[in-house]
């Protein structure tokens, strides 16, 4: 879907979209606390608004000023009241959270030593981030990702159809980071990680309120592509999808060797999103998330927790 007449033909599909996902632990569904909801609903809800949206301020400089703001000293403010709105777990942390500069330095907090668990043995796959996810294990001949009824194709989110060719019949999995969540994301498992390459784009929320009306977010917002050869699990790539507000996605890793659990990068300011594509006949998801994702529920997930295993 790629012109404003076919989102207005969704737009009626946003207003029954309740945003719930299941608690790993305890199996609850969670009726999700979304970050600035009244505004994505008027911005998805509105056809009139998002055309507007799209002409002015769904543009890289937008997002550049907006992250300038959240540089600032003055934006330190901001950072108590969030973290308890969203009830962020301060004890998990790396510093005091008196310590950060502003409100992007929290936003992008390292955690304590020990926080995640990344010590799973080589057979088992491992969540590469915080956040809730889906799962698709058979992405079929026709090679694509189901998105709120639509086939979002992989060639179209890789803009390569020989590398997204490697993927036909494939597994992927996708993890949407809310703005409360801890937004650093990991190696899965050792191997030996490529440069990484930058596709232009815009930038759309990646809430399933904004899915709702555009389908194919992954296709058209900013995103970061990193070809990685895993020990374990074959050849995997790593997208990793801007969304509003998030001007820049930061990469910490050194192309070269990488071991699991090895920070790979940071997102600033925002929610956002990453997905994981894997070869064919590789990896076997766990039976949980395959059941709640054929229902599109997410999963709450954290960095480091099993996922499946290998083949």
């Amino acid at each position: 879907m790629n012109n404003f007449a076919e989102e207005s033909n969704n737009q009626s599909n946003n207003k029954s979209i309740q945003v719930q996902y299941r608690q790993r632990d305890s199996g609850k569904i969670i009726a999700e606390t979304i970050f600035m909801e009244a505004g994505l609903r008027y911005l998805y809800e509105n056809p009139l608004i998002l055309k507007i949206f799209n002409l002015i301020l769904n543009h890289a400089v937008i997002c550049w000023l907006h992250s300038k703001w959240q540089d600032s000293k003055g934006s330190c403010k901001n950072i108590e009241k969030f973290a308890g709105k969203y009830k962020i777990n301060l004890e998990e942390i790396e510093l005091p959270i008196s310590d950060y500069p502003n409100f992007n330095a929290f936003f992008s907090r390292r955690l304590r030593v020990g926080a995640r668990d990344f010590k799973k043995p080589e057979n088992i796959l491992i969540a590469p981030a915080d956040g809730k996810i889906i799962v698709y294990p058979d992405l079929g001949i026709i090679n694509s990702i189901p998105v709120k009824g639509k086939h979002i194709a992989i060639a179209e989110i890789l803009d390569n159809t020989k590398i997204a060719n490697l993927y036909q019949n494939g597994s992927a999995l996708v993890i949407r980071l809310s703005p409360s969540d801890y937004h650093r994301f990991h190696f899965i498992d050792d191997g030996f990680a490529l440069n990484t390459r930058k596709i232009k784009g815009k930038y759309h929320s990646v809430n399933p309120i904004a899915l709702a009306t555009v389908p194919d977010i992954y296709c058209r917002n900013k995103r970061v592509l990193t070809e990685f050869h895993s020990n374990n699990s074959g050849h995997i790539i790593y997208i990793e999808v801007g969304a509003f507000c998030i001007g820049t996605i930061i990469q910490t890793f050194v192309p070269g060797k990488v071991y699991k659990g090895q920070e790979k990068g940071y997102f600033k300011y925002g929610g956002s999103t990453i997905i994981l594509l894997f070869e064919t006949g590789i990896i076997k998801f766990d039976k949980d998330l395959i059941i709640d994702s054929t229902n599109d529920l997410e999963i709450q997930v954290k960095a480091g927790d099993k996922i499946g295993k290998n083949c």
